[in-house]
C-alpha cells in the first residue's frame, strides 16, 4: 500500500499595483454620500419651528405685553425666592433622610432592611399632593406632640399648629417623599460598585468608614449624580404641587395674578419661561459637578462648552487662511 501525501500550496502573491495604477487612484474625485430624505426631514423640521416661532410673534393671544409686564414682577421675584427656598429644604431633608434610608437597606439587619423597605414602598406609592395634604392637616390627629420616656410620662408638650406651619408642611412632605426616591438612588450608586474594591481596602487594613468614604463614595458618585440631578429638578417642578396649600410659590402667584387679571396665557408662560431658566441653571450645575467626580475615570476630561468656543475663537484665523499658506506654514 502506497502513502501518497500533499504539500500544501504556495500562498498566492498578488503583484504590486503599477505606478500607473497609483496615479490613476490619484486622480479619483471623491464624492461624498447623498442622504437626501435626511436632508429633506431637517428641512420640514425648520419649516415647522419657524412656522411655530412666527406664530408666536404675531399671535396677539400671546399677549407679550403683559409677559413682559409681570416677567420681573416684584410678586413673581418673590414667589420664585419661595420656590428656590422649598427646593433647597426639600433636597437637602430628602438628600440627608435618604442616605439614612439607602444605609439601613444596604444594613445586615433584617429589621433595618424591612423598616427602610416598608418606608420606600410607602412613600414611593403615595401620590405627593396627598401626602402634603396629610401634612397639612397633621394638627387634625394630632393636637398636641411630647417628648419623653416611650410609653411613659411626658416632660415637654407642643401644640402641633403653632410648629407645623404650612411651610414647614409643605417641607415635610416634599422631603419625606422625595427621601423615598434619593435612598433607591444611593442604594444603586453604592452596590454598582465592584466589591473587589472594598475588598481589596479590608485587606490592606483601612477602616470601614474610610472605605466609605475615599473608596466607594468616588465612584458610586458617577452613577448617583444624574439620577440625584434628575430628582433635584423634579422637585423643583414638584413644587408647584404645594398650591393647594395656598404658598405664594411660583405657579401659585401666577394663578392669582391671572385669576386677578384674567391674563391666563401670558402668566402661565411667566411662569414657564422661569421654570425653564431654573431648571437649565441646574443642569448647568449638574454638568460641572459630573465632570469634578469623572476625574478618576478620564484622566483627560473632555473640553467644556466654553473651552470649546474658546478653542474654536482662537482658530478663525487658521481657518480664514488660504489652504495653501496653511499647508506650506505660512511662507510664501
Amino acid at each position: 500500500m502506497t502513502v501518497t501525501t500533499e504539500t500544501p500550496a504556495a500562498p498566492v502573491r498578488r503583484p504590486a499595483p503599477a505606478a500607473s495604477d497609483l496615479d490613476e487612484l490619484d486622480g479619483l474625485r471623491t464624492v461624498p454620500a447623498r442622504h437626501p430624505w435626511r436632508w429633506a426631514a431637517g428641512f420640514a423640521a425648520l419649516v415647522v419651528l419657524a412656522q411655530f416661532a412666527h406664530g408666536l410673534a404675531t399671535n396677539p393671544g400671546w399677549d407679550w405685553a403683559t409677559f413682559r409686564l409681570y416677567f420681573t414682577a416684584d410678586t413673581i421675584l418673590r414667589a420664585i425666592g419661595r420656590t428656590l427656598e422649598l427646593t433647597v429644604y426639600g433636597t437637602l431633608l430628602g438628600f440627608l433622610l435618604g442616605t439614612v434610608v439607602a444605609a439601613m437597606r444596604l444594613s445586615r439587619s433584617a429589621i433595618l432592611r424591612s423598616i427602610a423597605w416598608a418606608y420606600v414602598w410607602v412613600f414611593r406609592s403615595i401620590p405627593l399632593i396627598v401626602q402634603l395634604v396629610f401634612w397639612f392637616n397633621l394638627s387634625y390627629l394630632y393636637k398636641r406632640f411630647g417628648f419623653g420616656i416611650p410609653f411613659g410620662p411626658t416632660f415637654g408638650e407642643f401644640e402641633t399648629v403653632g410648629v407645623l406651619s404650612a411651610l414647614g408642611a409643605a417641607v415635610l412632605g416634599l422631603g419625606l417623599h422625595q427621601a423615598a426616591f434619593a435612598a433607591e438612588i444611593i442604594r444603586g450608586g453604592v452596590i454598582a460598585v465592584d466589591a473587589g474594591q472594598r475588598e481589596a481596602a479590608a485587606a490592606l487594613g483601612i477602616p470601614p468608614w474610610r472605605q466609605g468614604w475615599r473608596i466607594v463614595l468616588p465612584q458610586a458618585m458617577r452613577g448617583i449624580l444624574p439620577a440625584a440631578a434628575n430628582e433635584v429638578i423634579s422637585l423643583l417642578k414638584g413644587t408647584s404641587v404645594v398650591y393647594v396649600m395656598a404658598i405664594g410659590e411660583l405657579f401659585y402667584q401666577a394663578q392669582v395674578v391671572y385669576g386677578r387679571t384674567g391674563r391666563v396665557v401670558p402668566l402661565l408662560m411667566v411662569a414657564t419661561v422661569w421654570y425653564v431658566l431654573l431648571t437649565t441653571a441646574l443642569s448647568i450645575g449638574q454638568y460641572y459637578v459630573e465632570r469634578h467626580f469623572a476625574r478618576g475615570a478620564r484622566r483627560t476630561p473632555p473640553p467644556t462648552p466654553w473651552q470649546r468656543v474658546l478653542a474654536f475663537a482662537r482658530s478663525l484665523p487658521d481657518r480664514t487662511r488660504p489652504a495653501a499658506a496653511r499647508t506650506s506654514g505660512g511662507q510664501p
